[in-house]
């Protein structure tokens, strides 16, 4: 399966059903009871040298595992330092290659769609013509940088837009979808050292600000580390290696395990599955009523087993995919119990998701696991170097 990065929801996966569940327990928690919290200049060392100001990113990301109840242990801390640095290698604000070139095309990609037919050649006439054709805005747009850049240039463009523009239908467009004009069509949407979906940040603010205020937060070195430990950490999942932590930081909460789950249906139903950890199907976020191809396996494989599960049943179970609690019903026990009996062996509990990840961001197409393997070998580098420094 294939994701868009740069401009759909699915980077982080439907972000609007991610809750906390239960506290904060980690896979990573797991060391001796005897083991001692990292200081900050414990944490310092563990940073690679080549980055500036390492005692400041190591008082940070203290201070927000505190914040988070978040044991401090060389695990969990080694966990986010290899996220952060195959992100943005400590830029609080990264630049990016082509990036306003990569903007365009995710504009052209949904400008139609998020505006609708009479709208969209409007807009773009405006960024061909606006302020003046000699500097107009495709013009500036192709000269940033950075992502606060051109998130900053978006945000002039589309306060110009609604202020010159006499436009009927923006006011409407804006109730209807509860967000400003400027956030249907920004085209940066993972934002920070590490990388964070808006849609993710928006839904746990930290404090309470508007999207805009929310957008500059996580340019800050602070919020950057914020949201994105957050989405990394809170959230419990029985993963015997980062690894699958890893994977599903960049195909989405719970895609390891769920993938898991997929090949057990695929192996026990004969049916060929797409292994990629979306056992529904989505839009913008949300499920439809359609079922997938995953749905219909597990539908045909615990009707032929005589599990006495409805189809209703399968549905509100295969619901709960991007939470913990999904393990406890009666659906993936079922599944489970059968490929026990069936195989002979136990299932595993996560595999990793067989998800392609393309987008204008990026110079080529990646895979799920291309990600994982390489923040993986950042992870053992610090706890490599953690272990020279008698921290493990």
């Amino acid at each position: 399966m294939t994701k868009p990065l740069i401009h759909t929801l699915k980077l982080t996966l439907p972000l609007a059903v991610m809750t906390l569940l239960g506290g904060c327990d980690f896979i990573q928690n797991a060391v001796p009871s005897n083991s001692s919290a990292l200081s900050d200049k414990q944490i310092a060392k563990l940073i690679p040298h080549r980055v500036s100001a390492r005692d400041s990113w190591a008082s940070d990301i203290a201070r927000i595992y505190g914040e988070l109840n978040i044991p401090l242990s060389t695990q969990n801390v080694c966990t986010a330092i290899a996220i952060i640095d195959q992100e943005s290698n400590f830029h609080a604000n990264p630049s990016v290659p082509n990036l306003g070139k990569a903007a365009l095309s995710a504009i052209d990609d949904k400008l139609e769609d998020k505006l609708g037919k009479n709208l969209a050649p409007v807009f773009r006439n405006m960024l061909e013509t606006r302020p003046t054709k000699q500097n107009n805005f495709i013009k500036q747009i192709q000269a940033v940088k950075t992502e606060k850049q051109l998130d900053e240039l978006y945000q002039e463009i589309f306060d110009y837009f609604t202020k010159t523009y006499k436009v009927s239908g923006i006011a409407n467009i804006t109730k209807l979808s509860g967000q400003g004009i400027d956030e249907r069509i920004n085209p940066v949407t993972t934002l920070g050292s590490m990388q964070v979906h808006i849609d993710y940040a928006r839904a746990h603010r930290r404090m309470s600000m508007g999207d805009r205020e929310l957008r500059n937060d996580l340019y800050t070195q602070y919020g950057g580390l914020y949201y994105g430990i957050h989405r990394l950490m809170v959230y419990q999942a029985d993963y015997d290696k980062p690894l699958y932590r890893f994977a599903d930081y960049n195909s989405g909460m719970y895609s390891s395990r769920n993938a898991a789950f997929q090949q057990r249906v695929a192996t026990l139903s004969g049916i060929k599955l797409a292994i990629d950890g979306d056992l529904l199907l989505y839009k913008d976020g949300d499920a439809i009523s359609q079922k997938s191809t995953t749905e219909q396996a597990v539908i045909k494989l615990l009707t032929a087993n005589q599990s006495g599960l409805s189809e209703r049943q399968i549905r509100a179970d295969l619901r709960k995919e991007k939470r913990q609690d999904f393990e406890n019903t009666r659906t993936y026990q079922a599944v489970s119990d059968l490929f026990t009996k069936k195989m002979g062996k136990n299932p595993s509990y996560a595999i990793m998701p067989q998800v392609t990840i393309s987008g204008p961001k990026l110079s080529q197409d990646y895979n799920t696991n291309w990600f994982a393997t390489r923040v993986d070998k950042r992870y053992q580098t610090c706890m490599a170097t953690a272990k020279q420094l008698k921290l493990v």
